[in-house]
């Protein structure tokens, strides 16, 4: 069995083999990835070595001493933390090969075409069209909020193959090319200036059968995979301590003494214990995925990040008076990732309402929460077992 030190002597060679000085960075990764150091719990071949997910930790402190390059993680966290997870439990031989690779070099970037401007909150009403033609599907409709479409080669997509059931149950998951004819992406300009988001049009978009991951019809179930993973990577990625927001809150109070006032200082001391608690939650979360796939107690975890967020970015605003009031820069434009520490607090307090949206409104997981972790009785619901095209709209 392969233990920290047979991955230690693993690294160790890939970095002999390929020294991070002399190794193109792209040549490094896909060098990491066939050594099976990308993801260690992954399977053999494809960038892993079917190992326990806590031993990649051994792999990251040496490739990080060694001054290696990372695969920016920020900027592909769509395809690393959504769409990779549901490719490998779903995906056929083919599509893992095919996919997994280039998506943890970074190669080619991914979004995710799910919400919809009538199915928001409630995604299984979701109105985009795929219908089967031969070998292909031909889609039709439009999404929307979709972060990295500008820059994405591909995208993991849900789209209607039955209006003649309920649902939950009419819908199928596909990847789209993002470069096909029909797929239109426009911007969408956000209230911090730049357009981070965007929505997506889907004409006459023909998607081959094979493009097709699990089963038709059975998207919805697929589509929790990516959703439980989507919010583990929102709410639960690792920080240090003062990591994250809570960061330049704390170094403007240290700083900016002539700005204190009792109150500020109480307010400030419980959120930055719940900054504290929260970071290690979300610890206690990673090590239970040890053991297997996310469930829905990521959703308390994005829950807790959105409100983290959105009140200590107010504090900071508040604490810092009229300077809170200044912004840096309304230019229109079109980033790559979200950079929550590089900006001014203005940006920070902004950008933080999204939170409460992005990857499920607090809202819908609230309801998940409720019913899924606490096991309390689920809302009523009239629309449970009616066909779909039957929906009042």
């Amino acid at each position: 069995m392969t233990d920290a030190a047979e991955l230690r002597r693993r690294t160790q060679e890939l970095l002999a083999a390929h020294p991070p000085a002399t190794t193109g960075r792209l040549d490094f990764l896909r060098a990491r990835f066939d050594a099976g150091l990308a993801w260690v719990h992954y399977p053999e071949g494809l960038g892993g070595l079917g190992l326990p997910r806590s031993l990649q930790a051994v792999v990251d402190a040496e490739l990080e001493a060694a001054g290696a390059p990372d695969n920016e993680p920020r900027r592909i966290g769509i395809g690393l933390g959504m769409a990779a997870p549901t490719i490998l439990r779903y995906g056929t031989d083919e599509q893992k090969r095919r996919f997994l690779r280039p998506l943890w070099t970074g190669e080619e970037v991914w979004c995710q075409l799910f919400s919809e401007p009538g199915a928001g909150s409630d995604l299984a009403a979701l109105g985009t069209r795929a219908v089967r033609e031969g070998d292909d599907w031909v889609v039709n409709g439009q999404k929307v909020w979709t972060s990295s479409a500008h820059i994405a080669r591909w995208a993991i997509l849900i789209a209607r193959t039955d209006p003649d059931v309920p649902k939950h149950a009419g819908i199928t998951y596909f990847l789209c090319d993002m470069t096909d004819p029909g797929v239109e992406v426009r911007p969408l300009r956000q209230i911090t200036g730049e357009a981070e988001f965007n929505e997506v049009f889907l004409t006459d978009v023909r998607i081959p059968d094979s493009r097709r991951l699990g089963e038709v019809g059975d998207g919805w179930r697929v589509a929790q995979t990516t959703l439980n993973n989507e919010r583990v990577a929102i709410g639960g990625m690792r920080l240090p301590r003062e990591g994250g927001m809570i960061g330049p809150l704390a170094k403007t109070w240290r700083e900016r003494p002539e700005l204190r006032t009792h109150d500020l200082r109480q307010r400030l001391l419980k959120l930055w214990v719940d900054a504290e608690v929260s970071r290690f939650t979300a610890e206690r979360l990673r090590q239970q995925l040890v053991a297997g796939q996310p469930g829905p107690e990521g959703a308390g975890m994005k829950l807790a990040f959105a409100r983290l967020n959105q009140e200590i970015s107010g504090l900071e605003v508040e604490l810092r008076g009229e300077e809170g009031l200044l912004y840096d820069d309304w230019t229109m434009r079109r980033p790559e990732q979200v950079n929550f520490t590089g900006r001014d607090a203005g940006y920070r307090y902004l950008r933080s309402k999204g939170n409460s949206i992005e990857g499920g409104t607090s809202e819908v997981l609230l309801n998940i929460v409720a019913e899924r972790v606490l096991g309390l009785p689920a809302e009523p619901r009239t629309d449970k077992d009616v066909a779909w095209k039957d929906l009042a709209r």
